[in-house]
C-alpha cells in the first residue's frame, strides 16, 4: 500500500487559499478516482476537490472552517501499489518528521483563531491572508472597510490590500493609531423585526450573505441611474427561429438569445469604451479588455456571475458555446474562481422570469449593468415608404443602470440605445 497527499489545488493567480466548508467523506471511507472528497470556498467561488486516485481516506488534516493555502496537504489517501509518479508519501504524517506534523497542527490552530475575527467592523468578510497582512502593516478594521475589493461580492484580495498599502500616504483614511483613539464605528442600522405567530426563521446561507453585502455596498458606493429603451427585435427572433434546428444539429447544443445580446453589447462597448471603466478614488480606470459578466440564477435561488473574457474577440458560435458552458457549469457548482472574476460589464436577463424590465444593481467595481426583459409580441407602428402601418412585432425592453459619478445620462442613454439599434438591425440572412 502507498500513501498520497490530497492537496489544495491552484485555483487561479489571485487565489492563495481556501476555506474548507464540508467534508463529503470520512476517515476510513473508500474513494473512487475523480470522486469529490470535500467542498471548499474562496473569496470568489465555491467548488469541490476530487480524489486523484482510488483508495481509502486514511487521515483528514484539516476540519470544516479551517483555511488551507494553495498547495497545502488537506488529507492522506491510501492507495493500492506504489504512489503515482510525482506524488510522494506525505511527510506530514510520518513519525520521523514531527516538525511537519507540528507545523500543520499550528496552522490549523491559527486558522481557527482567525475565524473569530474574520469580519471587519461593518461585517465585511476578511480572508485570513488579508487579515494577516493587515495586522503586520498596522491596517485597522475601519481602514479595511473603506477598501472596495475586486474579489467576488467586493471581497478584499491580497492585491487590493497591497495596492492600498502602497498608496496609503495619499489615502484619506485614518491610520491604525488614529482609529484606535477614535470613537468606535457605529453598528449598521437594522430594522426591528417582530416575530408573528407561526413565522419561520431561515438562516441565510453563505452565498446569500455575500450577495446581501455586495448589493448593499454597491448602492452605498454608486449613484445609481437607470435608462430604458424598447427594442423591436423581430428580425433577431425570426433569424433564431430559422437557424436553431440547423445549429443544434451541427453543434450539438442550442443557440439562445443570450449570445446574440452579448455580441451586441460587446459591439456597443467598443464604440463607447467609457462605459467599460471602474472608479478608484478620484481616478477612472479604463479597461482594455471587454469581459462580460453573465448573471446566472442557481437552483438554490442564489445568483452567480460567470465572466466571458474578451467577448469582443469571439464569433457568434464561440460566444454561444461559452455562454452554454458557463451557464451549465454554474448550475452544478463547477466554476473555477477565475471564471467569476475580472468582469468589466454585466448583463442580466430578467426576461427569464417573465419580467419585462428591471432596475439592476451595479456589480462593483463596474459602472454599468444591462437588464434585458422578456420578448413579447405587441402591436407596433411600422414606418414604410408608403406611410405608417400597424403590425405585430417582437418587442423587448432594455434597462441600463449606471454609476452617475462617472457615466452621465448622455453616455448611459446613448449606450443602451445603441445596443437596441444593433439588435433591431439584425441581419435576417446572416450565416451561422
Amino acid at each position: 500500500m502507498a500513501e498520497i497527499e490530497l492537496t489544495m489545488p491552484k485555483m487561479g493567480e489571485s487565489v492563495a487559499e481556501a476555506t474548507i466548508t464540508k467534508w463529503l467523506k470520512a476517515e476510513g471511507d473508500t474513494i473512487e478516482a475523480e470522486e469529490p472528497v470535500l467542498e471548499i470556498a474562496t473569496d470568489k467561488v465555491d467548488s469541490e476537490i476530487p480524489a486523484q486516485e482510488s483508495g481509502v481516506l486514511k487521515k483528514i488534516l484539516f476540519q470544516v472552517d479551517d483555511v488551507v493555502k494553495v498547495g497545502g496537504t488537506i488529507a492522506i489517501i491510501e492507495v493500492e501499489g506504489e504512489a503515482s509518479a510525482g506524488v510522494s508519501a506525505p511527510a506530514a504524517v510520518q513519525e520521523q518528521d514531527p516538525k511537519a506534523v507540528e507545523e500543520i497542527q499550528n496552522f490549523a490552530t491559527v486558522a481557527l483563531i482567525e475565524e473569530l475575527t474574520k469580519n471587519s467592523p461593518s461585517g465585511k468578510f476578511l480572508s485570513p491572508l488579508v487579515r494577516s497582512i493587515a495586522e503586520k502593516e498596522g491596517i485597522s478594521g475601519i481602514e479595511l472597510d473603506q477598501i472596495s475589493g475586486t474579489g467576488l461580492n467586493n471581497r478584499i484580495t491580497k492585491e487590493d490590500l497591497v495596492k492600498f498599502i502602497q498608496n496609503k500616504e495619499n489615502a484619506p483614511f485614518p491610520s491604525a493609531t488614529e482609529a484606535k483613539s477614535s470613537v468606535a464605528a457605529p453598528a449598521k442600522a437594522q430594522a426591528v423585526v417582530q416575530m408573528g405567530d407561526g413565522d419561520e426563521i431561515i438562516q441565510m446561507d453563505r452565498m446569500r450573505k455575500m450577495i446581501s453585502d455586495h448589493m448593499t455596498m454597491s448602492k452605498q458606493t454608486s449613484a445609481h441611474v437607470t435608462s430604458f429603451v424598447e427594442a423591436d427585435v423581430t428580425e433577431m427572433v425570426m433569424w433564431r427561429n430559422k437557424v436553431k434546428n440547423i445549429y443544434e444539429k451541427r453543434e450539438g447544443e442550442k443557440i439562445t438569445y443570450t449570445p446574440l445580446i452579448m455580441e451586441a453589447v460587446a459591439r456597443a462597448i467598443k464604440e463607447m469604451p467609457m462605459i467599460n471603466v471602474s472608479v478608484s478614488g478620484d481616478t477612472i480606470i479604463k479597461r482594455k479588455h471587454i469581459n462580460l459578466g453573465m448573471a446566472t440564477a442557481l437552483p438554490s435561488g442564489n445568483l452567480i456571475v460567470p465572466v466571458i473574457r474578451d467577448a469582443d474577440q469571439m464569433n457568434l458560435v464561440g460566444l454561444s458555446k461559452k455562454v452554454n458552458n458557463l451557464a451549465n457549469r454554474a448550475r452544478i457548482n463547477k466554476l473555477s474562481p477565475d471564471e467569476v472574476s475580472g468582469g468589466t460589464f454585466t448583463v442580466t436577463n430578467v426576461g427569464t422570469f417573465g419580467n419585462v424590465m428591471g432596475t439592476p444593481i451595479i456589480n462593483q467595481p463596474q459602472v454599468a449593468i444591462l437588464a434585458v426583459g422578456a420578448i413579447r409580441k405587441k402591436p407596433a407602428v411600422i414606418e414604410t415608404p408608403f406611410g405608417d402601418t400597424i403590425g405585430v412585432r417582437h418587442m423587448m425592453f432594455l434597462s441600463l443602470s449606471y454609476d452617475h459619478r462617472v457615466v452621465d445620462g448622455s453616455l448611459g442613454g446613448s449606450f443602451v440605445q445603441r445596443v437596441a439599434k444593433i439588435l433591431e438591425e439584425f441581419d435576417l440572412n446572416r450565416e451561422i
